[in-house]
């Protein structure tokens, strides 16, 4: 049912798929082990109700405040935040977030400046103002999907929506959460940088700082995304 999540792990053919390669992993020499090799993992909790996009919002605190530190003036890592751009691609990943076994949120307006106000939801649905600018990746529901919507022809890595977002990603540091840092990704634990994780049509990620580890929750991308 779109909109629903599943708990299932994922062939490792679905992190290998894209079109674009990013420029630091190559299908090649993909940095991943099976999931069992984490052992015994706590059941993932409930996902939440369905918000605007069809994909379930967590009920749980978010994990720091959305930011955009690109702006029309500046870019981030390349990255620029621009008006009616004409895009040649949009599309979707997922992004989960775990600290020591409890959810956390990817707040609404990563990428996006100035912040997002109540003019941004009319009728509950998003839309930008006259002064809103998108990064060319953004989030506008606190719901973990990451829009990856560009006028240029490149690939996206994690760590980019980070750096967006004005928070660290690192082997021992998820935002302001510090511990070891265990990535998932399309079913398959991801054992380099996380920050080189791959963003590319319907990739699913899920970071867990600390342990308890969670399994992975996925989600069905509804048909529009």
């Amino acid at each position: 049912m779109p909109g629903g999540v599943r708990r299932s792990v994922a062939p490792l053919v679905a992190l290998l798929a894209g079109a674009m390669v990013s420029p630091a992993c190559s299908e090649a020499s993909t940095p991943v082990k099976p999931l069992s090799s984490l052992g015994r993992l706590q059941p993932a909790p409930g996902p939440g109700d369905v918000g605007p996009e069809l994909v379930p919002i967590p009920k749980a605190p978010v994990l720091a405040p959305a930011a955009s530190k690109a702006t029309l003036t500046k870019s981030v890592d390349g990255i620029k935040c621009q008006q009616n751009e004409r895009l040649i691609s949009h599309e979707h990943a997922h992004l989960t977030l775990f600290v020591n076994g409890a959810p956390r949120v990817i707040p609404a307006g990563v990428g996006i400046w100035p912040p997002l106000t109540a003019q941004n939801y009319r009728n509950g649905q998003f839309g930008v103002t006259a002064a809103n600018c998108l990064s060319w990746l953004n989030t506008r529901y606190p719901d973990g999907l990451i829009h990856i919507e560009t006028p240029v022809r490149r690939a996206f890595v994690l760590g980019e929506l980070f750096d967006l977002w004005g928070q660290p990603l690192s082997r021992s540091r998820v935002g302001p959460a510090h511990g070891a840092v265990t990535a998932i990704v399309n079913g398959s634990v991801w054992t380099g940088d996380p920050r080189r994780i791959p963003l590319r049509r319907h990739s699913q990620v899920q970071l867990e700082v600390g342990k308890p580890l969670v399994a992975p929750e996925s989600i069905e991308f509804p048909g529009r995304y």
